[in-house]
């Protein structure tokens, strides 16, 4: 029984580490690394900071993208930098009970990007910045 669960299991080592990656360098950017999974049973990359969802670079770090995140624990929606666990803060709230419509179209004024939001149907679309403390949202 021992044998047949070794099987099973790959032994990572640096240079079939490094197979992997010249394979799989197009996907890679300067943060990525190469993991093995047990669950998937096959190798992921982690630490990457090219996300597929990002709306615009984020004006805080220049590495991670800005995008809509919604929390796990309360359900609610805000925008935030895909570098996180990099050490990026950058985070703002939107606006939970509207229709809600991120672009990818930067702010003039502190390159966060635009909302498009609508309380109701009879309401017309409005436009402004995703960033809580940006002066053009006065």
């Amino acid at each position: 029984m021992a044998k047949d669960m070794q099987r099973h299991f790959v032994k990572t080592t640096k240079s079939r580490t490094a197979v992997f990656k010249k394979e799989i360098v197009q996907y890679l950017d300067g943060n990525g690394y190469l993991s093995w999974s047990a669950k998937s049973k096959k190798y992921m990359i982690l630490g990457t900071n090219s996300p597929k969802d990002g709306l615009v670079p984020c004006p805080s770090c220049k590495i991670g993208e800005l995008m809509v995140i919604r929390s796990p624990t309360t359900r609610k929606r805000f925008m935030g930098c895909s570098n996180y666990y990099g050490g990026c803060k950058a985070s703002s709230p939107l606006l939970q009970r509207a229709r809600l419509r991120a672009t990818k179209t930067p702010c003039m004024e502190c390159g966060w990007p635009e909302v498009i939001f609508r309380y109701s149907r009879k309401q017309k679309w409005s436009r402004q910045c995703s960033n809580f403390t940006c002066k053009s949202r006065d």
